[in-house]
């Protein structure tokens, strides 16, 4: 296979940053003048935009943003799921405006008959018949490992190396040397070391998700069908039913997130592959835009919870807050989840990324480059390695900081964004075919121009 000549690299990538900071003086200046902002953004993960700092909105519809210079760009990112249905989608919208700006209210500690129609939704996509709202998928696994250590018994929680569940400081864990829980880099100011409240074990080994179990003290395993978040590393055949027979064999509860993997289909992985989790955590997508999340229990867990007598559901217990479950979400979450993300425009959707994923592999074929695409239905994602990684360790490994900012320039000064975490696409419902074409076209052109004799 070919190799990356690592001074043309950063050639190319001068020049793009050159033709960024050329293009888009209006963004620099906002970002240049932002003082009284932590970080000069108003969230820090917005420096994780490549060139030096984010590009500023102006305006976003459909799959079509424009930034604050004019410049137009077909949108593969997608809010990182959270646009999954689109920027602005037109019933979400009218839901919403109907729901603020008519009947009136946004937030106000009462229901009204959304909610229940969003749960009943959620029960048929999903199979859970028990759900609570959130504004955050983060909530929702925060919320939701309260309930599993209090149905348990146990104290610690179990998470795969590398894998991402939001700000959840149970789950930052990588597998040490040894084979012991170790904390990931970066995590801000955990107040014990993971190894106090967490285990971990490494994607598709089963053997390691047996091992940690083995300790009896694991209330939950929470864990994505699919890791996501360190690019899509994809279950090898059979180990998701050997993790529900694990856990089920030590009475350890299985946690299912699907905040990113539902791009595998209306109801995610767990409808696709027939998956039987004990709790279901949801966020971003169902709302449109939206903040929104939920967590669903299953009958025996729910039923187990309501049975403490001495346990505050309804105060000051941790498993709430005062927006959570407001109107405007879940008028927002009906209106997307009926109108919007329906099974028509998921077929669509794993369409167009299959057609993603081909491009992507004919360049990767053309020009002999040791690189993978991986595919989950309406989103796929490569990563500078072949064959594509089996765990979250290998696909940490893959990272290129340099190549992933040059491909993200490239694209992004072409009039095409990719995701800033990392190198996916997602698709929305009205993503087209001419959009893809021109990903395939540019993703050609960049990678000619790094293996140019």
């Amino acid at each position: 296979m070919a190799m990356i000549d690592r001074s043309r690299l950063s050639a190319l990538l001068d020049a793009e940053r050159r033709r960024h900071r050329d293009r888009t003086p209006t963004s620099r200046a906002e970002f240049d003048r932002a003082d009284h902002l932590f970080g000069r953004v108003p969230m820090t993960w917005m420096n994780k935009w490549s060139g030096g700092y984010p590009l500023y909105l102006a305006g976003a519809h459909g799959n079509r943003i424009t930034d604050a210079d004019g410049n137009e760009y077909v949108d593969f990112a997608l809010g990182d799921t959270g646009a999954m249905a689109g920027h602005s989608p037109g019933p979400t919208v009218a839901a919403v405006t109907e729901r603020i700006a008519v009947k009136g209210g946004i937030t106000t500690m009462m229901p009204n008959e959304d909610a229940e129609w969003v749960a009943e939704e959620l029960t048929r996509r999903f199979g859970m018949p028990q759900w609570s709202f959130t504004l955050s998928a983060t909530d929702a696994n925060r919320w939701a490992l309260r309930i599993a250590r209090l149905v348990t018994g146990r104290p610690k929680v179990m998470a795969f190396s590398y894998c991402y569940h939001g700000s959840v400081d149970e789950t930052f864990v990588v597998m040490g040397a040894d084979g012991q829980t170790e904390p990931r880099g970066g995590n801000v100011g955990p107040a014990v070391h993971v190894s106090a409240t967490s285990r971990v074990a490494e994607f598709n080994d089963i053997a390691s998700v047996e091992r940690a179990l083995a300790h009896r003290d694991v209330a939950v395993l929470v864990m994505e069908p699919a890791l996501t978040n360190i690019g899509i590393v994809l279950p090898d055949p059979g180990f998701l039913e050997a993790v529900r027979a694990l856990c089920t064999e030590y009475r350890t509860l299985l946690l299912i997130d699907e905040t990113h993997t539902i791009s595998a289909g209306p109801g995610g992985c767990t409808s696709l592959w027939n998956l039987e989790p004990d709790i279901f955590v949801i966020g971003k997508s169902i709302g449109g835009g939206i903040p929104c999340g939920a967590y669903g229990l299953s009958e025996k867990v729910a039923a187990t919870v309501r049975a403490f007598e001495d346990v505050d559901l309804v105060d000051v217990g941790g498993v709430g807050g005062t927006l959570a479950g407001n109107v405007m979400s879940t008028a927002a979450m009906r209106a997307t989840l009926s109108d919007v993300l329906t099974d028509t425009a998921f077929e669509h959707m794993i369409l167009l990324a299959t057609r993603f994923r081909e491009g992507v592999e004919a360049t990767l074929a053309e020009f002999d480059v040791p690189w993978s695409i991986a595919q989950l239905g309406a989103r796929a994602e490569y990563r500078f390695v072949s064959p594509a990684p089996r765990d979250g360790t290998e696909s940490a490994a893959a990272h290129d900081d340099d190549l992933e900012e040059y491909l993200h320039l490239f694209m992004s000064n072409r009039g095409v964004l990719m995701t800033p975490f990392h190198n996916m696409a997602l698709m929305c419902p009205v993503t087209m075919a001419a959009d893809v074409d021109l990903h395939t076209m540019l993703f050609r052109e960049a990678v000619a121009a790094l293996m140019a004799p």
